[in-house]
């Protein structure tokens, strides 16, 4: 599919969440890659809150990759699952300082080769710290939109990529999951849509039958 030819329903997202952008903050890409891997089962305003103190005080990837667990448990205890994502943060660090020069690698295999990290991870690190577009991030608010579109009826994140890569053009691979958040929080919500006020009710599918 041709950036002329998008889907209707692909065309009003992008001219309603023009800006849409990663929600995480951060400054360089291996401060993304372990706000990203905090983020799991975390919402990102939480991660945001915890990431303003953690950065400051480890401030390079070898600084993560030395300290010791219990000293990163406190420091992320309220992103819950704070003993996996210590353990999975440290052994990243230590793994791009013993087998990628220090530098967060830029390949998809390369990052899902690293502690904790999955395709979902790899997608955020490489779309929004080196403007890859490998494939596209596959989170809560992407399954919930995509299967009410009917984009796809796949259950797992793997399947369900596959489908929105042979539908979403490669140009807006990186965009558009942000898009699918931002609309998923403002109108399309787990519990009940707000399809009154939604833009494209009229093209949507699952309208009005929420």
């Amino acid at each position: 599919m041709s950036s002329n030819q998008k889907n209707p329903i692909i065309q009003k997202l992008i001219e309603n969440y023009p800006d849409a952008s990663c929600s995480l903050r951060y400054k360089t890409p291996h401060e993304l890659l372990i706000a990203t891997i905090l983020s799991a089962q975390c919402t990102d305003e939480r991660v945001n809150k915890v990431t303003v103190d953690l950065f400051a005080k480890y401030k390079t990837i070898a600084e993560f990759a030395h300290t010791s667990e219990e000293d990163l448990q406190e420091d992320i205890h309220s992103t819950g699952f704070f003993r996996n994502k210590a353990r999975n943060i440290i052994g990243t660090c230590r793994k791009i300082l013993t087998d990628y020069g220090g530098e967060v690698p830029k390949t998809m295999k390369e990052l899902t080769s690293l502690p904790g990290v999955a395709r979902k991870t790899g997608n955020v690190v490489l779309g929004n710290a080196f403007n890859i577009a490998d494939g596209i991030v596959v989170d809560t608010h992407v399954t919930r939109l995509s299967q009410r579109f009917r984009w796809t009826q796949a259950k797992g994140a793997d399947k369900i990529e596959l489908d929105l890569m042979k539908l979403v053009p490669k140009e807006e691979w990186i965009h558009i999951s942000h898009r699918l958040i931002l609309h998923g929080r403002k109108y399309c919500q787990a519990r009940k849509a707000n399809c009154t006020d939604c833009f494209l009710n009229t093209l949507c599918p699952s309208a009005f039958k929420l």
